[in-house]
C-alpha cells in the first residue's frame, strides 16, 4: 500500500470517528453525562479517533521531530488544531480520573468538553480546507 493509500484511509477514518466524537460528545452534552454507558462510548470512540490521529501524524511526518513540524506549520488553524488536540487529550486523562470513581459529571469534565468542542470546530476546518483531497480522480 502506498504513503498516499493509507494517507487516504487514514484520513477517511478521521472523518468517521471525528463525526463520531462530535455526535457522542453532543449527545453527553443534552444528557449532562448521566448515562454512565455513553460515556464509556465516548471514550472508545475518542481512544479511536486519538489513534487515527496519531497514525495521521505519522504519515505527515515520520516520528522525527514532528512536534517541530507541527510548530512550523503555515496554517494557523493546523496550529491551533495541534494546540487544542494536545489540551483536549490532557484534560480528557484529568476528566477520566475524575469520573472513574464517583461517575458523575464535573467541572472538569465540562472543562475538558467546551475544549473538546474548540477542537473538534478547528478539525473540521481543517478538513474543509483540504476538502478536495477526498474527491476522486477521474482516470483518464
Amino acid at each position: 500500500m502506498t504513503i498516499a493509500t493509507k494517507v487516504k484511509l487514514c484520513d477517511r477514518l478521521l472523518l468517521v470517528t471525528a463525526t463520531l466524537m462530535l455526535a457522542s460528545s453532543i449527545q453527553l452534552e443534552v444528557t449532562g453525562s448521566r448515562i454512565i454507558l455513553w460515556v464509556w462510548l465516548h471514550i472508545v470512540i475518542g481512544y479511536c479517533f486519538f489513534a487515527n490521529i496519531i497514525w495521521h501524524l505519522y504519515l505527515h511526518f515520520r516520528w522525527k521531530l514532528w512536534i517541530q513540524k507541527l510548530g512550523k506549520q503555515k496554517s494557523p488553524v493546523t496550529r491551533w488544531l495541534a494546540i487544542f488536540a494536545l489540551l483536549t487529550i490532557i484534560s480528557a486523562i484529568v476528566a477520566f480520573f475524575h469520573w472513574i470513581g464517583p461517575y458523575t459529571h464535573s467541572s472538569l469534565g465540562g472543562l475538558h468538553g467546551k475544549i473538546g468542542f474548540v477542537f473538534l470546530l478547528l478539525a473540521i476546518g481543517h478538513t474543509v480546507k483540504r476538502i478536495k483531497f477526498f474527491h476522486s480522480k477521474k482516470k483518464k
